[in-house]
């Protein structure tokens, strides 16, 4: 298969541990992966850079790190994703049956989130996520963002956020305009291992009620770091 017209954009911090494994589902078939790290200390940008991928550096916080990733892109098609997140099997032939509909220049499109751990309250979680983008239309960064550049730039893009971006940007996207692609997007269970499966889980639908709430993303990041 030739190369997808996409740059690839993540976002990291100390993601040297996952990064080989996302770059290695990417490599051979994006014609662009750009890494914007965040003030990384394990050498997580020269790894990157050894691995094939542009690195670009910056200020710290998700939403600045895809905004400047978005920013420096060249491919007509974003895709945007988390370092311990790796596209599955399959996932480049629905990406390019997406791409290849020019409805979908004015759409988006995510995949299904998975987690790489055989526990059952992995498989439960994957319900419950499966079940918020079904009836809520609220998929995670976990899950990628493959979206046209240019409507990319007129929703205004990812807003310099240090949290919550991904839920901003999808909201203005809006649900008829969002598609699910029946592929997953693998991510490590390390953080909810850590952290205790519905710890982790009840965490994140707490600072989504913040968001909702009106609660500035700056302190609902806050939060959350005190809890990690």
């Amino acid at each position: 298969m030739h190369l997808l017209p996409v740059s690839a954009l993540i976002p990291t911090l100390n993601a040297a541990a996952s990064l080989p494994a996302t770059l290695a589902a990417l490599r051979s078939h994006v014609a662009e992966i750009i890494i914007a790290d965040g003030g990384s200390t394990d050498g997580t940008p020269q790894l990157a850079k050894t691995l094939g991928a542009r690195v670009i550096t910056g200020n710290r916080g998700r939403g600045v790190q895809l905004r400047a990733a978005a920013d420096a892109a060249t491919q007509p098609w974003l895709l945007a994703m988390h370092a311990d997140t790796r596209p599955g099997p399959g996932w480049q032939e629905a990406a390019a049956g997406f791409i290849a509909q020019l409805e979908n220049t004015t759409r988006a499109a995510h995949f299904r989130f998975a987690l790489d751990h055989p526990a059952p309250q992995a498989r439960r979680l994957e319900a419950m996520v499966a079940w918020r983008c079904r009836w809520l239309g609220l998929p995670y960064g976990d899950q990628g963002l493959l979206i046209a550049r240019d409507f990319y730039q007129a929703l205004g893009g990812y807003e310099p956020v240090p949290l919550m971006e991904d839920v901003a940007l999808i909201r203005r996207i809006g649900r008829k305009r969002l598609r699910a692609l029946p592929v997953d997007f693998i991510t490590s269970a390390e953080k909810w291992q850590r952290d205790g499966w519905y710890g982790r889980s009840a965490r994140n639908l707490f600072c989504l009620s913040l968001w909702f709430a009106g609660v500035s993303p700056e302190r609902i990041a806050g939060f959350y770091a005190r809890r990690r």
